[in-house]
């Protein structure tokens, strides 16, 4: 049997840290949204060479090692080193906390609400004209062309939440594959497909680099001007921008109900820099006379609290609170609900007193 020659092994170039923190639309000239932006650095793969300086195999590796193998001994030591390379890889640009990280941002997006900014350009230089703001820009824009940019701002919305869901599975995917690859005891067809792995790392780079940069909301295409002639008039120059804000969701600890009315809290991830106006609907459930049809309602709060009052005891109703609509809004697919139950009244007919303190509300959460 040919003896082993020494074995050395190579890591993968580390990735560069993955997110930057979560920056306010001021910076795009959006006072009140936010957008999410990422240092997009690459999986390091380039980087990964074969013939690093030795370093210490992992306790599974030394075991492996110890077994017979028929390979001669710079073939094995190439086997060794490539299985680190890709264990190295499975462990740190696609490990399983990472793609968790990714998911939970991903369905976080799928909760935001899509507002198109407007940005004007720097005037040109020695232009006496003073800066149109946005909100007088509105003035300018024509409304049906706005709308119908609004409908091409939900329809890209859309389709990059859509792309982010089929990016995410690639990468599952992937990782799957590898893992079993990894995971194979027979050398021998490791090293016959190499090639094909390093092809398989390199497409999972650029799909995790495209997974990234589809995170972030980009610029609107303008096939149209917004602007119509004014005559002499300078036509300002401006741009459309896609803006996120986080979602709107109750407060489960301090939304509580009580015999006959409710109080609601509610919150958001990122505080706003302005106060906002927000709409928040109740409706009974299961609705037993015409008259209880009546006990829903639509309600413009302009605070993150209030208390619905003459609710029927021992009912359920279902509440939901979402930004109140905004001329700029294009898309919004999702508002959270909560479902309370008021306490039962006062029993009917005379019956002795027993002290004690009433129970707490009871509280459950709504599908959402």
């Amino acid at each position: 049997m040919a003896t082993r020659g020494p074995r050395r092994c190579a890591l993968g170039a580390q990735s560069a840290a993955w997110f930057s923190p979560l920056r306010e639309a001021g910076q795009v000239g959006a006072p009140r949204g936010w957008t999410m932006s990422f240092q997009v650095t690459g999986l390091g793969l380039s980087k990964m060479k074969l013939d690093s300086p030795p370093s210490f195999l992992d306790q599974e590796e030394a075991e492996e090692a110890d077994d017979p193998q028929l390979l001669e001994p710079e073939a094995w030591r190439t086997y060794m080193e490539r299985r680190t390379a890709l264990r190295g890889f499975l462990t740190s640009d696609l490990s399983p906390h990472l793609l968790r990280r990714h998911h939970a941002r991903t369905e976080l997006l799928k909760k935001c609400s899509y507002y198109i900014e407007i940005l004007p350009k720097h005037l040109a230089l020695g232009d006496q004209n003073p800066l149109v703001l946005p909100t007088a820009m509105f003035q300018l824009i024509d409304p049906w062309k706005f709308q119908r940019m609004k409908k091409v701002g939900a329809a890209q919305t859309k389709i990059q939440l859509l792309l982010l869901t089929d990016l995410l599975e690639q990468l599952d995917r992937g990782r799957a594959e590898l893992g079993a690859l990894l995971g194979s005891p027979d050398p021998q067809p490791f090293l016959a497909g190499w090639g094909l792995v390093e092809r398989r790392l390199a497409d999972l780079a650029a799909v995790m680099d495209s997974f990234l940069a589809m995170t972030v909301p980009g610029r609107l295409h303008m096939k149209h001007r917004l602007v119509s002639d004014v005559g002499a008039t300078k036509i300002p120059h401006i741009r459309l921008m896609l803006s996120t804000k986080m979602p709107v969701m109750f407060d489960r600890k301090e939304s509580v109900a009580h015999q006959d009315w409710v109080s609601l809290r509610w919150f958001a991830t990122i505080q706003p820099v302005a106060p906002e106006q927000f709409e928040l609907r109740f409706k009974l459930l299961d609705p037993r006379t015409q008259q209880e049809c009546t006990q829903c309602g639509i309600i413009p709060v302009a605070a993150c609290t209030f208390d619905i009052h003459n609710l029927m005891p021992n009912r359920s109703y279902k509440f939901t609170v979402k930004r109140a609509d905004s001329y700029t809004l294009v898309y919004e697919p999702w508002r959270d609900s909560l479902t309370l139950q008021t306490r039962p009244g006062p029993p009917k007919g005379p019956t002795p007193s027993r002290p004690g303190k009433p129970g707490p509300p009871l509280t459950t959460l709504s599908e959402r």
